[in-house]
C-alpha cells in the first residue's frame, strides 16, 4: 500500500482548491494538490462573464461598496444564506481581484472619456473620470445595484486560471493528475485523507494530510443537460456523504442558467445580457419587460429562468428538433463589441451553431447551471462534524448564496473563499499534529479495494451507463426549474430503485488500470446518493426559495422554512439520506427577510422579523448621527476575518467620478 504524506491535502485543482494550496503553501507548509485532470482544463476555466467586487472604479459602480454588495448577496440568495458568510465575502472581493492583477490577471480597463454601452435596449453615452483612467473596469450583471463584475472580456475564468496555476507552479505546488479520489479516510471524529485511484494505472493510494480540503465543484452531471464539464459529478460531495457522518446542506438549491444554447446546453455568459442584450420569443417579442418591468433581463438568474419557462408554456418558444426554446439577441450591441468583449461567445456561437451572433439570434433555454449546496462548512470552512475536513468553492456549503446564486459571485467565490478559508486551514494544520492509526488506513483501504474486486470478478448484469442516464432524465424531468410533490415522489421512487440496481452492476471490460467503463461503476452510486439528496430535500421542503421553485407551495414560507437542509447517508445499505434542518437566527441577521424585489411579495413572513427590525433601528439611533457606515455594521453583525484580511478597502471617491450619460 502506497501511503503519501502531507500537511494540506487539497483534493481539486480549479481555482478555488488552488488558492487554498497556495494560502498553506505560503506558510510553509507540505502540499499537495490532486486532481482528475490537468489543472488548466478545470472547469473554472469555463466561467467567462466576470467576477463580483464593488471596486466602484467605472461611472456605473459609483458609489458601490462592500454594504451593496451585501445586500444584492443576501436578496439574490432569498434570505437563504449564512450573512456572516456573506459579509465576509464582500469585505474580501476586492482585495482578491487586486491580487489577482498582481498575479497576472490582464483586467479588462477604464478608457477615460466618453464610451458608448447599451442600458436597456438603448444605446446611451457613458463618460468615465480621468482618475479611472486604467483602473479595473465592471459590467453589469443580473440582480445587482451596481455595475461591479469585473472581467477579461468573456474568458474571466480561463484568464483566473491560467493566472493562479501560474502562481501554484511558482511556488513549486505538485499537483498530482489523473487521481480521483473516492474514500475519505476518517475515524468517525477527524478526518486524516483520502483513498484515491490513479486513473492510468488503477493504483490504489491513501494521502494523508493534517487537514483535507474538498474542492471537486459542483454536481450538475446528476441532470441530462447541464452547462457543467463532464467532470462534475458531485463526487467531492459523495465523498462527504459516504462518511455518514459530514453532513452536505441545501443540496435542493440547484441554479438553472437562462441562456445555454440549444441544443447542446452550453453557456452564454450573462455577460451577453449585461452587455445589454435581450431575450425574444418566437414572434421576436422582447418579453421580460411584461413580467419584471425593473430588472427585465437582468433580474436574478432564477427568476429570468422561471419567466422564460412560464412565457414557453404559453406557446410562445420557438419549437425545434430539441423542443422549444427562445431567442437571445445580442446584435445590437455591434460586431466590434461582439468581437471583444464576447468573443468566447462568438467562438461557441460558430462552431456548434453555425451561426454569427453579430448578426444572428442565438438559441437559448434554462438549463442545469450551478449548485448552491455542497459539504456543509462552517464560516471557517470546516465540517463542523468532522474536524480537519474542509470545503471551499462550488463543492461547498459555505453558505453565501443560499437559494441562489448571483451572477459573478460564483468566480468570486473561487477565489475569496480559497484566500480566507486557505488562511483557516493553514491555522489548523499548524496547530494540530498528524496523528493516525494505519489500521484505519487499511480498513478503508481494504473497503475500496473489495468494491473494486466485486465490480470486476462479480456476476452483475446492470449496465452502468444505463443507470446513468436513466438517473439524468429522472433528474431533468421530475427535479427541474419547476417542482411539484407528485414529481418529487415519482423522482424519489425512480432514484431509489435505480439505486438498487447499482448493486448489481456487471463490467464487460474487466481491466484494472485505464478502464472508462470501472471510472463510471465506482462513480454512478455515489452520484445516485447525491442525487436522492437533492429529490428528497426538494420533496420535503414545501415553499419556494431562490432557485427551489415549488408550483403547490408557491410562497416563500420563512415561517416554517427559513432554515438549512442538511443530510447525511445512515449506512451503506440506506436507500435514501436523512434529512436535519439548521435554523437561520433572524435575531442575528444584519439584513432581516424582506420583500426581495420581483414578482408579488407573498412571503409568510417570520415572527422576529419585526422584532429584528425594531432592534436594528434601536442600535443605529444609539449610534448616532456621527457613527460611520463602519460602525454601524459592526454594532449590528459584527464579522471575523483573518487578522491580514481585515484592512478597509480603497476606492476612488464618489466626487472624483464627476460624469453621467449624455
Amino acid at each position: 500500500m502506497k501511503i503519501i504524506y502531507t500537511d494540506s491535502l487539497v483534493v481539486g485543482a480549479g481555482l478555488a482548491g488552488l488558492r487554498v494550496a497556495i494560502a498553506s503553501k505560503e506558510r510553509g507548509l507540505d502540499t499537495v494538490v490532486l486532481s482528475l485532470i490537468p489543472a488548466k482544463r478545470s472547469h473554472s476555466a469555463a466561467a467567462q462573464g466576470g467576477m463580483q467586487a464593488s471596486l466602484g472604479n467605472t461611472v456605473k459602480g459609483m458609489g458601490d461598496d462592500e454594504d451593496v454588495h451585501f445586500q444584492d448577496t443576501v436578496k439574490g440568495s432569498d434570505w437563504g444564506c449564512d450573512q456572516d458568510v456573506a459579509r465576509m465575502f464582500a469585505h474580501c472581493a476586492p482585495k482578491a481581484v487586486r491580487e489577482l492583477a498582481n498575479w497576472g490577471v490582464p483586467w479588462s480597463r477604464i478608457t477615460a472619456g466618453d464610451r458608448q454601452v447599451v442600458v436597456n435596449a438603448e444605446k446611451v453615452t457613458i463618460t468615465e473620470a480621468e482618475k479611472a483612467h486604467g483602473l479595473i473596469n465592471a459590467r453589469d450583471f443580473g440582480g445587482t445595484k451596481k455595475w461591479r463584475t469585473c472581467y477579461t472580456a468573456d474568458g474571466t475564468g480561463h484568464s483566473l486560471l491560467y493566472a493562479v496555476d501560474n502562481k501554484a507552479i511558482e511556488m513549486d505546488i505538485p499537483v498530482h493528475e489523473r487521481i480521483e479520489a473516492l474514500s475519505l479516510i476518517h475515524d468517525g471524529k477527524r478526518c486524516h485523507g483520502v483513498i484515491a485511484r490513479c486513473l492510468i494505472t488503477g493504483e490504489l493510494r491513501a494521502y494523508i494530510g493534517k487537514a483535507t480540503t474538498i474542492a471537486t465543484g459542483g454536481y450538475g452531471r446528476i441532470y441530462e443537460v447541464s452547462t457543467n464539464a463532464i467532470i462534475c459529478e458531485g463526487i467531492g460531495q459523495a465523498l462527504a456523504l459516504d462518511t455518514g457522518v459530514a453532513a452536505l446542506g441545501n443540496m435542493e438549491a440547484v441554479q438553472f442558467h437562462p441562456t445555454a444554447i440549444v441544443p447542446v446546453g452550453i453557456l452564454t455568459t450573462e455577460g451577453c445580457r449585461g452587455d445589454g442584450g435581450l431575450l425574444r420569443d418566437k414572434d421576436g417579442h422582447r418579453f421580460m419587460p411584461d413580467y419584471e418591468p425593473e430588472k427585465k433581463e437582468l433580474a436574478s438568474r432564477d427568476v429570468v429562468s422561471r419567466r422564460m419557462t412560464e412565457h414557453m408554456r404559453k406557446g410562445k418558444g420557438v419549437d425545434s428538433p430539441y423542443g422549444p426554446h427562445l431567442w437571445l439577441d445580442i446584435t445590437l450591441l455591434g460586431r466590434k463589441h461582439v468581437e471583444t468583449n464576447l468573443r468566447e461567445v462568438k467562438e461557441i456561437c460558430e462552431n456548434f451553431l453555425g451561426i454569427d451572433p453579430a448578426k444572428d439570434w442565438i438559441p437559448v433555454r434554462p438549463t442545469q447551471h450551478y449548485s448552491m449546496g455542497g459539504i456543509r462548512i462552517n464560516a471557517t470552512g470546516e465540517s463542523p462534524q468532522l474536524a480537519g475536513l474542509f470545503s471551499v468553492g462550488e463543492a461547498a456549503c459555505w453558505d453565501m448564496h443560499g437559494f441562489n446564486r448571483l451572477g459573478g459571485n460564483s468566480l468570486a467565490e473561487t477565489v475569496v473563499g480559497g484566500m480566507i478559508i486557505g488562511k483557516y486551514v493553514a491555522d489548523f494544520c499548524e496547530k494540530n499534529t498528524l496523528e493516525i492509526n494505519t489500521q484505519v488506513i487499511d480498513d478503508t483501504m481494504s473497503k475500496l479495494q473489495g468494491e473494486i474486486d466485486e465490480l470486476l470478478v462479480g456476476e452483475g448484469t446492470e449496465n452502468v451507463f444505463d443507470i446513468k442516464l436513466a438517473m439524468q432524465r429522472i433528474m431533468m424531468d421530475y427535479v427541474g426549474i419547476f417542482r411539484n410533490g407528485p414529481e418529487l415522489e415519482k423522482a424519489v421512487s425512480e432514484l431509489k430503485d435505480l439505486l438498487k440496481r447499482s448493486k448489481n452492476i456487471g463490467l464487460k471490460c474487466k481491466k484494472r488500470h485505464a478502464n472508462p467503463e470501472l471510472v463510471e461503476a465506482l462513480r454512478v452510486p455515489r452520484m445516485l446518493r447525491v442525487a436522492l439528496t437533492v429529490a428528497c430535500g426538494a420533496n420535503a421542503r414545501t415553499e419556494s426559495r431562490g432557485a427551489h421553485a415549488r408550483e403547490d407551495y408557491p410562497q416563500r414560507n420563512d415561517k416554517e422554512w427559513l432554515n438549512r437542509t442538511l443530510s447525511t447517508w445512515p449506512d451503506e445499505n440506506a436507500l435514501e439520506p436523512e434529512l436535519h434542518y439548521e435554523q437561520l437566527d433572524v435575531m442575528k441577521m444584519e439584513l432581516p427577510p424582506g420583500y426581495r424585489g420581483y414578482g408579488n411579495d407573498n412571503a409568510v413572513a417570520h415572527p422576529d422579523t419585526a422584532a429584528r427590525e425594531a432592534q436594528i433601528a434601536d442600535i443605529l439611533a444609539k449610534l448616532g448621527d456621527d457613527a460611520d457606515r463602519f460602525d454601524k455594521q459592526a454594532a449590528i453583525m459584527p464579522f471575523e476575518l483573518p487578522e491580514t484580511l481585515r484592512p478597509r478597502n480603497e476606492r476612488l471617491s464618489d466626487t472624483s467620478l464627476v460624469s453621467g450619460e449624455k
